[in-house]
């Protein structure tokens, strides 16, 4: 039998018959569990806060999406289009251009982009999860839809054909422009639809048809600056990706949603690391109180320390057995904590008990990784506590 792991479970049941050192070890036990329950919820809130943020991307890009490799604009020929079509793993494609463009409405002006996209577009990006009010463009090539930011900013709405909005667009190309020459192009157009995703993107985007931006840009029907990609349910994108370069060459440069957001992505896990590191900050803090647990105990069992040594156990297994009593202190009250914070994390799912607003749940996420990474935290900085408070156990304490 393991003795140093024996002795370590009984000092970890039994009571000391000093009632300081009960109370010490109790409330080591319970920062224990308070610390690794805390640091659980945290990494469960903010897994799901990551979801929520990341579930309006998800609703708004492509699975994949090709842009232009060098400037703006490439041609796309019917030959390759074509055999984009028929790509394996490919469920769906719109070709799309994005341009910065003015719009005004009774005197009311706003710089945003315009988003012109082809009828396929509602078959890759569900299209009526962003609407707020409105409908998606029909067969009217006039027709557009904006974000809720820009339709407050400029007073209008849908279906307000007697006071249409305008598009300007600069002329493409180099030289000077007379007197009795706009430098924009113009088109006026009516709102058929209001999205709404995040405020970034209502003030940003306006969709219009794609055949119906190309004059207006003086571009021709092979010009555009991207393609969508809805990728089939098993389809591997960086599979697909390669097969899309194939075709295309190097005019184009093939993206993932998350290369798409790679700014929000990285913000993202910047902020988890960060508050996982302020937690496990104040954990080390907590798990001093194991420190100081540990060496009231060596101090109350000296006694007993004395007659193992006299025995023959050597000081490095009596070490042992107060570093397996710091571990189990650890390792037990981790996952106690990690249990009761796994019940509320449950509950908040179940029952919704924390609102944002009354028609929207504080977003939290239990994930499998979270409870790795709890875990081990404690345990390795349980074990540090545990080394650091055992080697106070030498001949000459003994000895004394």
């Amino acid at each position: 039998m393991n003795i140093a792991l024996y002795i370590a479970k009984r000092y970890l049941v039994s009571k000391s018959s000093q009632n300081a050192v009960n109370i010490i070890n109790l409330v080591t036990f319970l920062v224990t569990v308070i610390g690794s329950a805390a640091l659980f919820i945290v990494l469960s809130a903010f897994a799901g806060l990551k979801t929520f943020s990341l579930s309006f991307a998800d609703n708004f890009d492509p699975d994949l999406k090709a842009i232009a490799a060098q400037g703006k604009y490439f041609v796309l020929e019917p030959e390759e289009e074509q055999d984009i079509a028929s790509l394996e793993g490919v469920a769906s494609y719109s070709k799309e251009i994005e341009e910065r463009i003015v719009l005004t409405h009774e005197q009311k002006n706003h710089v945003a982009w315009i988003k012109a996209v082809d009828t396929h577009y509602p078959d890759v990006i569900p299209v009526d999860s962003l609407l707020y009010f409105g409908s998606w463009m029909s067969q009217d090539p006039y027709q557009t839809v904006t974000g809720i930011s820009i339709a407050n900013l400029l007073g209008t709405h849908p279906n307000d054909y007697s006071s249409p909005v305008k598009i300007l667009a600069p002329k493409p190309g180099e030289g000077s422009i007379t007197g009795t020459q706009k430098p924009y192009n113009e088109l006026s157009v009516t709102l058929s639809g209001v999205y709404a995703v995040n405020e970034d993107l209502d003030k940003k985007y306006v969709f219009a048809p794609l055949n119906t931006i190309q004059p207006l840009l003086e571009k021709d029907s092979l010009e555009i600056t991207g393609i969508n990609f809805k990728l089939t349910p098993n389809a591997a994108p960086s599979a697909v990706a390669t097969a899309i370069n194939s075709i295309l060459g190097d005019k184009v440069e093939v993206k993932t949603r998350a290369q798409l957001n790679d700014a929000l992505y990285k913000m993202l896990n910047t902020e988890n690391l960060a508050i996982y590191l302020i937690f496990t900050l104040v954990l080390i803090i907590a798990l001093f109180n194991v420190v100081g647990s540990i060496i009231m105990m060596i101090l109350d069992k000296r006694g007993n320390l004395k007659t193992l040594f006299s025995l023959g156990v050597p000081v490095k297994k009596l070490r042992r057995i107060y570093l397996l009593q710091g571990i189990l202190i650890t390792t037990v009250g981790g996952l106690l904590g990690i249990l009761l914070a796994s019940l509320l994390v449950w509950s908040q799912l179940a029952f919704k008990w924390i609102r944002l607003t009354p028609s929207l749940p504080y977003p939290v996420e239990f994930q499998i990784g979270n409870v790795l990474v709890v875990f081990a935290t404690i345990f390795v900085l349980g074990s540090i506590a545990s080394k650091i408070a055992s080697a106070r156990i030498n001949k000459a304490l003994l000895e004394i």
